[in-house]
């Protein structure tokens, strides 16, 4: 009897964005860590308002003191990071409310932070925000970003291939 190998099936996992605003390359960023992809690939949202939500089901794996920053893992196994604003963490915290906290589970659509756009630009500061898969490489077969308009938790920013 001959046996037929299962053929392994690609899984494709929709992000959708977790700011509300206008999707950028990378390269946007006026910060050479992330405009040239160190921190790992990705896209940049110029916001238009303030609230970053969860855009998929996950855990909070990491929230910088700041509040500037978290980073988020989905159950298969990508991790991202969400950095507001460039240079934002000599904020300390002004301006920022987190409402969540390192370990947490939540939900696609839950506020994770509330940022303040207006006191960020009045600091200086940009506000585009860089979302970061920093695992792309182990974890993804292909990676598409797509930009422009984005609705938070109602528009795709990327789409990734999981490794089989």
């Amino acid at each position: 009897m001959f046996w037929k190998k299962k053929k392994e099936e690609n899984v494709v996992v929709d992000i959708y964005a977790p700011v509300t605003g206008n999707a950028v390359a990378l390269t946007e960023v006026p910060d050479e860590a992330f405009a040239a992809g160190h921190m790992g690939r990705g896209v940049a949202i110029e916001p238009t308002e303030g609230k970053l939500i969860a855009p998929f089901d996950g855990t909070v794996a990491h929230i910088i003191k700041s509040k500037h920053a978290i980073m988020l893992e989905h159950p298969a196994g990508l991790q991202f990071l969400f950095h507001i604003g460039v240079n934002t963490v000599s904020l300390k915290g002004e301006g920022f409310i987190s409402h969540v906290a390192t370990g947490d589970t939540v939900k696609a659509g839950q506020v994770l932070i509330e940022f303040d756009i207006e006191k960020i630009k009045a600091a200086g500061y940009p506000v585009i925000t860089p979302i970061i898969v920093t695992n792309a490489d182990d974890v993804t077969s292909d990676l598409e970003l797509i930009t422009g308009p984005v609705e938070a938790g109602s528009t795709v920013i990327l789409k990734a291939v999981i490794k089989s």
